[in-house]
């Protein structure tokens, strides 16, 4: 297939970004046969990060797969808190939970250098990819980043309680009965364990929340992204639990983060 050709079917089947798509489709393969193959995938509307085996994220290259949450652009305004955070203080201790592929982790890692790093998930199609993308050159200067399996909390090894220094999670938080409505790509093609939070879309906050003081260090904090409807039942489920929250927000990525920290 020629590059008009494939802009045309791109087109047709209502890609936004035919032309872009198009160039990203083409360089992703050597092989002609293959090149039709990833252009009927993408027009039966598979997620164009899928069918190359990555997705950009704050200028990396994430390697992705079926079965893993695909790391959206929004969350690249989480990610940046949690560098701020890191940055700020010396030696942090940082844990990301429900890490999918390991996007947050690994711009952390790129862009704030913390001394010690942790990545949890509970599904090991996105522990192996988190390994792969967490993965760092041996030159001796770099930390050492850890990746576990487990439910929240309890993959954490229990000599981090009261360690954590920012504590990143991008948990899902989608009521329930809101998925029918989530674009296909989504819909279709994304784990429901990585898009469903429950009745309220709080579920897995709710969870973050409420144990999140024991593995705190006393000037920690905890970040989470959430949708603009949620920011306020987020903020109380943070005070219940003896913390205070503050809403940061970026309009142009339609992003919304709450870091909440101990109330003195």
């Amino acid at each position: 297939m020629t590059y008009d050709e494939v802009v045309t079917a791109l087109r047709a089947a209502g890609c936004v970004w035919a032309e872009e798509e198009a160039s990203l489709l083409m360089n992703s393969t050597d092989a002609p046969a293959n090149l039709g193959t990833r252009v009927a995938r993408r027009v039966q509307g598979e997620p164009l990060e899928l069918i190359v085996g990555w997705a950009e994220f704050r200028g990396l290259r994430i390697k992705v797969a079926p079965g893993v949450f695909i790391p959206r652009r929004r969350t690249e305004f989480l990610a940046e808190k949690a560098i701020s955070a890191v940055r700020a203080v010396e030696n942090a201790v940082v844990v990301e939970l429900c890490c999918g592929a390991g996007a947050i982790s690994a711009a952390i890692l790129e862009e704030a250098r913390p001394a010690e790093l942790h990545a949890a998930d509970i599904d090991h199609i996105a522990i192996e990819l988190a390994r792969t993308n967490l993965a760092t050159p041996e030159t001796g200067t770099g930390p050492d980043p850890q990746v576990h399996q487990g439910d929240m909390y309890l993959a954490l090894p229990g000599r981090l309680a009261g360690r954590v220094d920012v504590l990143v999670a991008n948990v899902p938080y989608v009521p329930t009965a809101d998925i029918a409505f989530l674009p296909a790509e989504a819909r279709d093609h994304e784990p429901l364990r990585t898009l469903d939070g429950g009745v309220d879309g709080l579920a897995l906050y709710r969870r973050l929340m409420q144990d999140a003081a024991h593995w705190l260090s006393p000037g920690g904090k905890i970040m989470s992204e959430t949708s603009l409807q949620q920011l306020t039942p987020a903020q109380d489920l943070s005070f219940e639990h003896g913390f205070i929250s503050t809403v940061h927000q970026d309009n142009n990525l339609g992003a919304n983060v709450v870091i909440s920290s101990h109330r003195r």
